[in-house]
């Protein structure tokens, strides 16, 4: 607790200081203030009690801080505060028998109230507190019985005060270091388990601290984003590998191939896939057509499309969005989708939402297959000249692109409506496909998706 006087004979019995100082010899007055302060200093000792008492009533009255922890716990506030006053009492008698005994006690307290999550500035207060309080009482004991002698403690104060600033830096040094332990501890904790939380491995008993821990609901909703960048930061790194949105929260935490964010999302419905009428017209993108607004998304979250168009990948980077998941307990499976969606990445990298990019995501889900459908389908044109296999290919790919339009596809070529024609024509001699029926267009499309992807 509060520290109070280092008498002149810690000068002569303590350890030396850090930095020589000249040899200086004390006076008559130096000799005698010494003395005077052990004789109050005594009278101190046997009162300890009730000066323990008094400061633990001032620490009530004048410190808010150490005002909750005496309602909390009254009777550990003053063994504490009476602990420390014996100590640091005991140091103006007998200072060699007693430094280092008082150090570990407010190299304790410090501790102690860190953990606590007491303020510093309340901890060193009542230290300053206890040392002024014990010199008042010295100076009060001296001039209540020898009132001549008060004048020599002058010659001693400065070493009072110097004590007091002493134990002041040990208890702050103690408070911060152990704040610093403290706050590694908690952050280690929280990389751990933001770590089980995307691996899925996380106890289900465990979600309520989860949530406490990492500030998310528990039964919210989640996106996982993954970003790969050519050039990685070391792993474990504390900066996000990208600037997000404003105003979107994010849990980040490196992986070894990829950097994973949490997402929380506002509450809320993922838009339902859009209802046909009768003619087969979907009714949504009608009804927007009629009134001149934009169709917008069939299917998925509006609030991940947002983050998706708004998403600057960093030059050369892959970044997947996971489809939206509930609940903390099933981050792990956003994680997995998150990484299904970056593998749908094209090479030069960009942003790929799952919702939007599911038979892309079927192929590279099972790589084993997508290569062997990529073989079988586009197998014979391996065949030509790899300057005219790539030119259908591309013709293929734009007309697929421009919804079977064969005039949109001449219009992104450069070339005529004619030559797209029989482009197609030919590449459905070449494999056998007939691109007017749904199973074969179909067939098409995850083989290019598939070469695209896993190459070959």
């Amino acid at each position: 607790m509060p520290q109070v006087v280092r008498s002149r004979v810690r000068a002569l019995h303590g350890p030396p200081p850090v930095a020589a100082a000249p040899r200086r010899f004390r006076s008559l007055a130096d000799r005698e203030a010494v003395a005077v302060l052990h004789r109050a200093a005594r009278v101190l000792m046997e009162a300890l009690p009730e000066l323990t008492d008094r400061l633990v009533d001032a620490l009530r009255e004048q410190e808010p801080a150490y005002r909750s922890a005496i309602e909390a716990d009254a009777a550990e506030i003053w063994q504490e505060v009476h602990h420390s006053l014996r100590h640091n009492v005991g140091s103006l008698i007998q200072p060699r028998e007693f430094r280092d005994a008082a150090h570990r006690t407010s190299r304790r307290i410090g501790e102690i109230r860190a953990e606590q999550g007491l303020p510093l500035d309340a901890v060193l207060h009542a230290f300053r507190m206890g040392g002024a309080m014990v010199w008042q009482d010295l100076v009060d004991e001296t001039a209540r019985r020898h009132p001549d002698d008060t004048r020599l403690l002058v010659h001693v104060a400065a070493d009072v005060w110097n004590f007091v600033d002493e134990h002041c830096g040990v208890v702050a040094d103690a408070y911060r270091q152990t704040e610093r332990r403290l706050a590694w501890r908690r952050e280690n904790r929280q990389r751990l388990m933001t770590a089980a939380l995307l691996d899925g491995t996380a106890q289900i008993a465990e979600l309520p601290d989860a949530a406490a821990m990492l500030g998310l609901p528990e039964h919210g909703r989640y996106a996982v984003l993954a970003v790969a960048t050519a050039r990685r930061a070391p792993h474990g790194t504390a900066h996000p590998p990208m600037e997000l949105p404003a105003g979107t929260d994010a849990l980040w935490h490196p992986g070894p191939d990829a950097d994973f964010a949490i997402l929380p999302l506002a509450p809320g419905v993922e838009l339902p896939v859009p209802l046909t009428d009768a003619a087969g017209t979907v009714a949504d993108d009608r009804a927007a057509t009629q009134t001149g607004a934009p169709a917008g998304p069939v299917g998925g979250d509006v609030e991940l499309a947002a983050l998706a168009a708004g998403l600057s990948a960093p030059p050369g980077a892959g970044v997947g969005i996971s489809s939206v998941v509930h609940g903390l307990a099933a981050v792990g499976d956003a994680r997995r989708l998150a990484e299904t969606a970056l593998r749908a990445c094209p090479a030069g990298g960009g942003v790929v939402l799952l919702d939007e990019h599911l038979p892309a995501a079927l192929v590279v889900s099972s790589p084993g297959l997508g290569t062997a459908l990529a073989a079988r389908v586009l197998g014979p044109l391996d065949r030509l000249d790899p300057a005219d296999r790539d030119v259908l290919i591309e013709t293929l790919t734009a007309w697929l692109d421009s919804d079977g339009s064969a005039q949109r596809a001449a219009a992104r070529l450069y070339c005529h409506r004619n030559t797209v024609l029989n482009r197609l024509r030919r590449f459905e001699q070449l494999t056998g496909r007939c691109l007017t029926r749904p199973s074969d267009a179909v067939e098409v499309s995850l083989a290019l998706a598939a070469r695209r992807l896993l190459g070959g």
